[in-house]
């Protein structure tokens, strides 16, 4: 149920392994930091991780609405949904593209999301089934592809631009994960992954590199003890990093035609 959605975004990666969800969880923290109202969808259907990143309760259910809906699950001001709500830990998404397809459109339609000013949708990593149901039945405002500077996820990333720029959405910037890692005993900076990789995809495709962030201990720390980077170091240069992202983000998404909606349609 979209109709008071604004606006979806979709946090995507050509590869796994590059901190997409990271991103989305903390981008989307950013966003209501600065006074949005955000919803954040797990559409990762194989591999959801979201309701551990934000440290929601094992077994957690959504709650039916008029037996038609379910309704969010609130953690840390955001408005979730994801397939970890619906399953066991253990139980394996073992789907083939059109039945991980339909839960997608199951987790959006059905899903009481209110009155948003941003849906954020995680991706799972490619350019399979779901990013292209995403992509070609829903109106998607914008997409923010993540990758780090190592040259085969620069070119994972490419393909990643590819394929939304040839359903008509466009790429609102480039997120660089794991940019570089300051020792902590002794304050020097490597690049160990590369250096400047995401600033070149991104004036290649003529889009924006909407932040760089390090390989930093404390940002894998708090995801896996369920209080993102952005939240639990609010007043830190990452969680500013974080909310400088959500920033450019808003400005281009105020930026885009008003028929840039979330209208959805499946066949």
């Amino acid at each position: 149920m979209l109709s008071q959605v604004k606006k979806i975004i979709a946090v995507a990666s050509g590869k796994g392994g590059v901190g997409k969800s990271t991103t989305a969880v903390n981008l989307a923290i950013g966003l209501h930091q600065e006074g949005q109202r955000v919803g954040l969808l797990d559409a990762d259907i194989y591999g959801p991780s979201i309701a551990m990143m934000l440290g929601v309760p094992e077994n957690t259910r959504p709650q039916a609405v008029d037996e038609k809906y379910f309704k969010p699950v609130e953690a840390h001001g955001l408005l979730t949904m994801s397939m970890a709500y619906l399953v066991t830990d253990k139980t394996p998404m073992a789907w083939r593209g059109p039945m991980a397809a339909g839960a997608l459109q199951q987790l959006l339609q059905q899903t009481a999301w209110g009155d948003l000013d941003v849906l954020v949708v995680d991706m799972p990593p490619g350019t399979g089934d779901i990013q292209l149901t995403l992509s070609q039945k829903a109106q998607v405002a914008g997409a923010i592809i993540v990758t780090t500077p190592q040259d085969i996820a620069l070119l994972d990333a490419q393909k990643g631009i590819e394929m939304f720029l040839k359903v008509n959405v466009p790429v609102l910037g480039i997120v660089e994960n794991m940019a570089v890692h300051i020792c902590s005993a002794c304050g020097h900076g490597e690049h160990i992954f590369g250096d400047g990789g995401g600033a070149k995809v991104a004036a290649d495709y003529d889009t924006k590199l909407l932040g760089s962030l390090p390989l930093d201990l404390s940002i894998r720390e708090q995801g896996d003890s369920g209080v993102p980077a952005a939240k639990a170091f609010a007043d830190t240069a990452i969680a500013q990093q974080y909310r400088d992202i959500a920033t450019v983000v808003i400005d281009e998404l105020q930026g885009l035609s008003s028929n840039s909606g979330p209208e959805i349609i499946f066949e």
